[in-house]
């Protein structure tokens, strides 16, 4: 379609949870239907986003070649969009060399990518039913959205303090915990949505309100 607009959407396979076979196509129908869809699992697709507006981040293990990385943290400073999605963030967990295990951790984050995001996974309850409160009208992603009940992966994070927080989580044992944030980078846009962990989620309706919102706004449509 002339002048359309494209977005990759990467995920992973490795571990039991947030499956791309599984999720992928979940995510893929929350962006509206004016945009062309790539799913893949490929991480060499970073090296070149010249094709893209923006990239639908679902990495669980955020480790990345040089050129991988500085492909992704060039395209979002030149003006791409970059919305990273529940485990985004978690980027101290990578794959095990261990057959026994799935999962290693690293002692710290990733620093550039960490940057790029604006905060980090840090851990989280098991699933349950939470509410998340719209903290921001004024912004155009949740400009048209009331607060929303999700059942999810409620997560902790570390965010940095000049993050512009949209959306707040009611949670019995951390309250007051951000959920949804923008920032810029560079000339870029980076939305973050700690939603998503699977189909309770990812189905939901509100929860695709907010991402086609955001789809929208980090594309500049």
């Amino acid at each position: 379609m002339e002048n359309s607009r494209h977005v990759l959407v990467i995920g992973g396979n490795r571990f039991p949870f947030h499956r791309f076979d599984v999720h992928g196509s979940l995510i893929a129908d929350m962006i509206p239907d004016a945009f062309d869809v790539t799913l893949t699992t490929e991480k060499e697709a970073l090296t070149d986003l010249s094709e893209y507006d923006a990239v639908v981040d679902y990495l669980t293990d955020s480790t990345l070649t040089d050129t991988q990385q500085r492909g992704l943290l060039t395209f979002v400073e030149e003006g791409g969009g970059y919305l990273g999605l529940h485990c985004a963030a978690d980027l101290t967990s990578i794959a095990s060399d261990d057959p026994d295990s799935h999962i290693t951790h690293r002692d710290e984050p990733f620093s550039a990518l960490r940057e790029l995001v604006g905060g980090h996974f840090r851990t989280h309850p098991e699933q349950t039913t939470f509410d998340v409160r719209i903290v921001d009208h004024f912004h155009p992603v949740t400009a048209n959205l009331g607060d929303l009940c999700v059942y999810d992966e409620p997560y902790v994070l570390d965010v940095d303090d000049d993050v512009r927080v949209l959306a707040r989580m009611d949670h019995p044992d951390h309250a007051d915990m951000p959920v949804v944030w923008t920032h810029n980078y560079e000339e870029g846009r980076v939305f973050y949505c700690s939603l998503g962990h699977d189909e309770a989620s990812l189905t939901n309706g509100d929860v695709r309100s907010l991402i086609a919102n955001a789809i929208r706004w980090l594309t500049r449509t």
